[in-house]
């Protein structure tokens, strides 16, 4: 896990000066069978991508302000940022509201994960223009990515895992 932890995630801050994981990794070495089927899929997740990195980021930084996950938000922040991502766009995003400057595959992405984070099926017209605007594989994975990261902060929420100090 460290080995792909350092090759996939190198944007933030991951280990501790003591060398414990940071994030949800921790947590997921408590249950070792659960964690790596968490593991594997967060990976699958990554290798399969078709989205384009900045709708993922969008509908990530989505699921992270509406859990108020302040390691995914931190975390995630860090990666929108190293991709150009304006400051004034990530703070309208981990706020919970939608930024007005946004190309129309990345308002897809931030409707979806919206729309889903809010509980309740997928509105049909959003799933279609979803579809039209992903194609069904891309679809498919920006629901799975909303149903990941939830997961994700919901075990970085319940065991409490903190996020570094700013330098």
């Amino acid at each position: 896990m460290r080995q792909g932890i350092a090759g996939h995630f190198n944007a933030f801050k991951v280990e501790r000066e003591d060398g414990a994981l940071m994030g949800p990794w921790n947590p997921w070495l408590h249950e070792p069978a659960i964690g790596k089927a968490i593991w594997d899929l967060t990976l699958a997740m990554t290798a399969n991508a078709v989205l384009p990195d900045n709708a993922r980021q969008i509908a990530i930084l989505v699921v992270g302000a509406h859990y108020d996950a302040a390691y995914e938000i931190y975390a995630h922040i860090a990666v929108a940022e190293r991709e150009g991502m304006p400051a004034e766009r990530l703070a309208t995003l981990v706020a919970g509201l939608k930024p007005n400057d946004l190309a129309p595959e990345e308002s897809v992405a931030f409707d979806v994960a919206y729309a889903l984070s809010g509980g309740g099926v997928l509105p049909e017209p959003l799933y279609a223009l979803a579809v039209r605007t992903f194609g069904q594989h891309g679809a498919n994975e920006l629901i799975y990515l909303v149903g990941l990261y939830a997961l994700v902060s919901v075990t970085l929420n319940g065991f409490n895992v903190p996020v570094p100090e700013r330098e």
